[in-house]
């Protein structure tokens, strides 16, 4: 058995189906009411047709598929809090427009038991099977204060 939570292979996934409400209340948290977002005349005449999601709303659906890897330690009783050291060679490849329904593939890929690290390659696909958006996300897992202590 690894002393690591995590091993390479390990997935997650998350799908939702993107609603105008997402799109309003994103816009209204982030202040990001661009017309590309909210204005669907002004969408009408680009090249899309239509309004698209925001970017960050999606990789906030990157953040629930790490949630989910996460949870899994954390219900095992882990002894370190894993935290977000961000998010690489994010790429939006493709719209997400209202009512598509995205799915989130969150895979283990590297770790690094040194650093206490891991990494994942993150993809998202749309209903049509589209690939819109990849990714790299790093977690740090850190010792909880009791455990750095027992290991001294």
């Amino acid at each position: 058995m690894s002393d690591f939570h995590v091993k390479i292979g390990d997935h997650a996934s998350f799908s939702k189906t993107v609603g105008e409400s997402d799109i309003y209340m994103f816009a209204g948290i982030t202040g990001d009411l661009s017309g590309n977002h909210v204005n669907e005349e002004y969408m009408r005449r680009s090249k899309y047709g239509r309004r698209i999601a925001h970017g960050v709303l999606i990789v906030g659906f990157m953040s629930t598929a790490s949630t989910l890897i996460i949870d899994k330690c954390v219900s095992a009783g882990i002894d370190e809090t894993p935290v977000s050291l961000g998010y690489d060679r994010i790429r939006f490849l493709g719209p997400v427009f209202i009512g598509d329904t995205v799915t989130v593939s969150y895979t283990i890929s590297e770790i690094d038991t040194v650093k206490r690290q891991s990494k994942s390659s993150i993809e998202v696909r749309n209903q049509n099977d589209e690939l819109v958006v990849v990714g790299t996300h790093i977690l740090r897992w850190v010792k909880n204060p009791e455990a750095a202590k027992a290991a001294d």
